[in-house]
């Protein structure tokens, strides 16, 4: 069973940047797509960035495009994401997630519900 604990959160200003990582447990990892979600206070959780299992694709919410990027290194069995030109409107929790079913439609990753190993969250706050 795949297991996930994130780090990386903080605090920082407008215009900043951050990196979370998301560490997972389990030699099945590197067959799980990854994916991140955020979760900002009075909202409902919302998709950030998945990559595939082989790391060949990577999809992105057009709110993050261009200023986050995902990653991960199946050596070390971490995935990250890479947020720069951060805002005050990313303030949120984030989660890591992975999800051991190849959807028929990419565009499944977008959905909570794709994905059956979820991490706890770590917080990020940009300040203005």
């Amino acid at each position: 069973q795949v297991q996930l604990v994130e780090s990386g959160g903080g605090l920082v200003q407008t215009g900043g940047s951050l990196r979370l990582s998301c560490a997972a447990s389990g030699r099945t990892f590197s067959s799980y797509a990854m994916g991140w979600f955020r979760q900002a206070p009075g909202k409902e959780r919302e998709f950030v960035a998945v990559i595939t299992w082989s790391g060949g694709s990577t999809y992105y919410a057009d709110s993050v495009k261009g200023r986050f990027t995902i990653s991960r290194d199946k050596s070390k069995n971490t995935g990250y994401l890479q947020m720069n030109s951060l805002k005050p409107e990313d303030t949120a929790v984030f989660y890591c997630a992975a999800a051991s079913r190849v959807p028929y439609y990419s565009s499944s990753y977008w959905y909570a519900d794709q994905y059956n190993v979820w991490g706890q969250g770590t917080r990020v706050t940009v300040s203005s």
